[in-house]
């Protein structure tokens, strides 16, 4: 059984859509196992979009990524 990484971004976290967004990856078939609310550091923001570093829109990536929950 495979699983997947979803992110709710900083601005549905702050438009408080959560509930709603992971009811419709349930009524998709997916199973949660496991929610995990954070602040992702500049570090942590840079490693995880890494394969997008060279592209001219990372530190905006970055920015919006660590700009609130997520």
């Amino acid at each position: 059984m495979s699983e997947s990484l979803f992110i709710i971004k900083p601005d549905a976290v702050a438009r408080g859509m959560v509930g709603e967004i992971i009811g419709r990856f349930e009524r998709k078939g997916f199973a949660l196992k496991k929610l995990k609310v954070l602040r992702l550091s500049q570090r942590q923001a840079e490693e995880f979009y890494m394969v997008h570093r060279q592209k001219p829109f990372f530190a905006e990536l970055v920015e919006f990524i660590t700009s609130g929950q997520v």
